[in-house]
């Protein structure tokens, strides 16, 4: 059943506006909503890509190494570069502040881009711009 506060929160972010009512509620149903504190380790540079999550309120910072090399918050996605692009996690994700996610696994991710061409498109933008292909 579609958590109708999820797809409130999703419409309300830039990166789907594109996106219909039935596909903002094809997303809410494939993700599962999470709460997750500041400080926390979302992801792991050089990891296998086994899921993503769309910020839907608070901060990450998104990390090489030690260096800090961008922050993200509502709207953003992390994790979805490396499913997109078929690699090794390219970054560290940390809570910056608490969180409010829509967490997905890799599988979701792959049924959704086959189910929603918008979404597909929005992934791929993202994935382009963050991995610099063309």
């Amino acid at each position: 059943m579609t958590d109708k506060n999820t797809v409130a929160a999703l419409r309300a972010l830039d990166r789907f506006s594109n996106l219909s009512d039935d596909e903002l509620a094809m997303l809410a149903d494939a993700g599962t909503a999470v709460h997750i504190p500041a400080h926390w380790g979302l992801i792991w540079e050089k990891t296998p890509a086994d899921k993503a999550y769309i910020i839907l309120s608070g901060e990450v910072s998104v990390r090489k190494g030690r260096d800090e090399i961008a922050r993200l918050g509502p709207g953003d996605t992390v994790g979805e570069s490396a499913i997109v692009g078929h690699r090794l996690r390219s970054a560290s994700v940390v809570s910056v502040t608490d969180l409010e996610v829509l967490h997905f696994t890799s599988e979701a991710v792959a049924d959704l881009m086959q189910r929603s061409a918008t979404f597909k498109a929005a992934l791929e933008t993202t994935t382009a711009e963050r991995l610099g292909d063309s």
